[in-house]
């Protein structure tokens, strides 16, 4: 049974915990991942896919644990902030310029645009830990939080367990890559969402 090869930077720090945790630390890390707590969970979901590709894990059940997890872990978020997130901003948002107008802005960006936030946010640090809690607090509906979440998830598991499982060893300079240009990432997916607004108002304006 082939080892994965030396590892870069985090993916060779976690070894360790996949080692003795298995598909545990998948599900916990990536859980946690999504809801506001900031833990390596894309890391070790790349690197549990390259030990299934080595055959130390099975490539079906990572997938399986990271999805449920990563859709659990921003539904959590999302009910933390429906229930609580609106009154913590009201009382501690001025601290960190959040104010009320602010507040009224990203709610009515929300309603609009919150599902194709929620879908790409999970391909972003930071916004894959908070997205949930803002959908929540900005008072996006249920119904239209969930298919984007689910959505959200399979795209992000998909493509990093995916990229994992086929890279295998070599997986340390692709991920090293992406991370480097993550801003790029992040421009290109803020030009998408803009060109998604730009796209949807000149329809409205068409009618």
């Amino acid at each position: 049974m082939d080892t994965p090869a030396a590892l870069p930077g985090p993916l060779e720090h976690l070894t360790p915990l996949l080692d003795g945790y298995g598909y545990l630390a998948v599900g916990v890390l990536v859980f946690l991942d999504n809801c506001a707590i900031p833990v390596p969970g894309q890391t070790v979901l790349v690197l549990a896919a390259v030990y299934a590709g080595t055959g130390r894990l099975s490539i079906a059940a990572v997938l399986v644990i990271a999805l449920a997890a990563a859709i659990a872990g921003d539904a959590l978020g999302y009910l933390i902030g429906r229930t609580g997130g609106h009154a913590a901003v009201e009382r501690w948002g001025r601290y960190v310029l959040l104010t009320p107008a602010r507040m009224a802005r990203g709610e009515e960006f929300f309603a609009r645009h919150g599902a194709q936030v929620v879908t790409v946010a999970r391909f972003v640090d930071v916004l894959r830990q908070t997205n949930g809690i803002v959908a929540g607090t900005t008072g996006m509906s249920w119904r239209r939080f969930l298919p984007a979440n689910v959505l959200g998830a399979v795209l992000w598991v998909g493509v990093w367990g995916g990229a994992g499982y086929l890279a295998g060893g070599n997986i340390g300079p692709l991920y090293e890559r992406v991370m480097r240009y993550q801003v790029v990432v992040l421009v290109a997916l803020g030009v998408l969402l803009a060109g998604l607004v730009g796209y949807r108002l000149w329809r409205r304006r068409r009618v």
